[in-house]
């Protein structure tokens, strides 16, 4: 694995990579470095085994500085938990300061690396190459992911000792760099859970809505352990505001506690310091429900959580009853999918099973004669929404056979149906939303309990109109789709009351951020778990696709949906077991997991509640 050189030290790999198959330990990475000239690019490692394990290898001796560049990043893409092996790499005031945990740096390929004519030579004893390439994502010390553009460019500078004579790096940026396939194969996106604070303000009698935090995480450096250390050190900047934590200010893990796994019996034991002494049973067991609804994709699974301070138990919690300790709306399944059918009412198919024959929806808006274009129903499904065919009026109305419609609870003034009313959308506290298009005076819009004088939500910082809106099950999170110079972007904000609880409150929309910057062309879109969103889009030139999309504008590690010629409209449930449905060219289509696009019937404007 690399030559002996004539007055030189052995030649070593800058990592070893690991492939676990079959049982059998397969070790792959021989290829020898070159002995000086630039550094082109560090490639990054072909995603294609999701086993692959790669271990830093420490620099050889005498390396020369292009091979201390080349095996420093190599470690970076390592599975070593605390970069002990890329510190190695580094002068010993340089590794006591180097803070790697501040920032992951993600560029398109693997970080180029070429040395500074003008900034010192190896004759010298020093010399600095220039880091460069193309920016995807950023992830913060809060380990919250965000998209990026733009050239990346740092530099890093070598020292030689003048005793050993051996290099080393003595300056470089804080954080790691690495290719986008490299952070794909060393990372991992999950969720952790905080609570929706409006709960909080609603009396003790309320239960506390579950608000997701996506983050990620390294995917083989125990990541159960850093879940659990994540959710007490709080929720990420951008959510923070709208969001509370049932963990006491500063609790933490213990300086002694070592990794965190379930016993034999799926329970696992959290040991807190003693912030948490003393706390409540109730704000315990809402301290489990964050954990386990956190811990509830890893693996090994987490069937219970046992919290622990100054050598006593707190409380414990289980799967099977943290539903009465929090709610989280992916745990719900709704009843009935709904949609308008040929003659412009209100109907709808069971939700669960194969059926392609509507039902008529009861009430006003399945039985009446009023012509509808687009729908919403209410997550507890007791309430419609409906805007009239030709988007001017909206009109609101009980489930219930028998019922009267009244008159629209809206009107909209737009010149054309493309500059009236969107498609609706009910929060988790029977607030409907929707957009008045009218290019006079576009608003967005709140009618608490979907009846009385519509609010005007606020949108600073708003630029462009809103063409679509919809509310996550939470009540704190939104998705609006946005128009500016025929462009139309996925833009999700997070939702601000301000007022005491029973009073009418002020309401804005704020931190509003794009989940798809490369889309230019959103054509529909609707949350689809509790921290993911499908979206039907195009590339600037490219054709249109379905595809999911986290809040924080990363992509989950999911398969796309198939795909689906002419798409108008898209719905999905939080619960993920239930078939995504479309309105396309061929009607009303759905796709059941596992199949492909099966058309159900004729109709428009398909939607689960929400």
């Amino acid at each position: 694995m690399g030559a002996d050189r004539g007055g030189r030290g052995r030649r070593t790999p800058a990592r070893v990579m690991a492939y676990a198959t079959g049982g059998v330990l397969l070790l792959a990475g021989c290829a020898s470095m070159p002995d000086s000239g630039d550094l082109r690019g560090v490639e990054s490692t072909p995603r294609q085994e999701t086993q692959v394990r790669v271990f830093a290898v420490p620099p050889g001796e005498d390396a020369q500085p292009s091979e201390i560049v080349q095996g420093f990043l190599e470690a970076l893409t390592s599975d070593d938990p605390h970069y002990k092996t890329a510190r190695q790499y580094l002068t010993g005031e340089a590794a006591k300061t180097w803070r790697p945990e501040l920032s992951t740096t993600v560029l398109t390929n693997g970080p180029g690396a070429e040395p500074e004519r003008a900034a010192g030579r190896e004759d010298t004893g020093e010399i600095t190459y220039m880091l460069t390439g193309t920016k995807v994502a950023t992830v913060d010390a809060q380990q919250s992911y965000a998209p990026a553009t733009g050239a990346y460019g740092r530099t890093v500078h070598l020292t030689q000792d003048e005793k050993s004579g051996q290099w080393r790096i003595a300056a470089l940026p804080q954080g790691v760099v690495m290719g986008e396939s490299d952070f794909q194969r060393n990372y991992m996106s999950v969720t952790k859970y905080y609570f929706a604070s409006n709960t909080a303000e609603a009396g003790e009698d309320t239960q506390p809505t579950a608000v997701a935090d996506p983050v990620y995480v390294r995917r083989r450096v125990d990541p159960m352990t850093q879940m659990v250390r994540s959710v007490l050190s709080g929720p990420t900047r951008w959510l923070g505001p709208v969001v509370r934590s049932s963990f006491p200010t500063g609790t933490a893990l213990p300086k002694d506690a070592g990794a965190l796994t379930p016993d034999d019996r799926n329970k696992l034991t959290v040991p807190l310091n003693d912030k948490a002494a003393g706390v409540g049973t109730n704000r315990c067991q809402e301290m489990a429900a964050q954990l386990l609804f956190t811990l509830h994709s890893l693996g090994p699974a987490v069937d219970e959580v046992e919290l622990r301070a100054g050598g006593a138990k707190l409380c414990s919690l289980t799967q099977d009853t943290v539903d009465a300790a929090a709610f989280r709306s992916s745990v719900r399944s709704p009843d009935f999918l709904y949609f308008v059918d040929a003659k412009d009412r209100l109907v709808r198919i069971s939700a669960g099973d194969s059926d392609t024959k509507p039902d008529p929806a009861p009430g006003a808006l399945g039985e009446g004669d009023t012509a509808l274009r687009s729908v919403a129903v209410s997550r507890d499904e007791h309430t419609a929404a409906g805007v009239s065919l030709d988007g001017k009026s909206l009109y609101v109305g009980s489930l219930v056979s028998g019922g009267s419609l009244g008159e629209p609870v809206l009107r909209s003034h737009g010149p054309t149906e493309n500059d009236r009313l969107t498609t609706p959308s009910w929060d988790s506290h029977d607030g409907l939303w929707v957009a008045d298009r009218d290019p006079d005076n576009p608003r967005l819009l709140l009618l608490e309990e979907g009846k009385g004088d519509p609010l005007e939500v606020r949108t600073p910082h708003l630029d462009g109109r809103i063409q679509a809106v919809r509310v996550a099950a939470d009540g704190v999170r939104i998705a609006l789709v946005v128009e500016k110079g025929g462009k139309k972007t996925l833009l999700i904000g997070l939702i601000e009351r301000e007022g005491k609880s029973g009073e009418k409150s002020a309401v804005r929309v704020v931190e509003l951020r794009s989940a798809t910057p490369e889309l230019e062309e959103i054509t529909a879109m609707s949350w689809a778990g509790d921290s993911r969103l499908v979206v039907v889009g195009r590339e600037r030139g490219g054709v249109e696709q379905m595809r999911y999309v986290q809040v924080d504008g990363s992509t989950p590690d999911v398969p796309a949906p198939a795909a689906l010629t002419g798409v108008k409209e898209v719905t999905a449930a939080e619960d993920d077991r239930l078939p995504l449905v479309a309105y396309s060219v061929d009607g009303i289509v759905r796709l059941p997991s596992g199949a492909q696009w099966q058309k159900v019937t004729q109709g428009t404007a398909p939607v689960y509640p929400g």
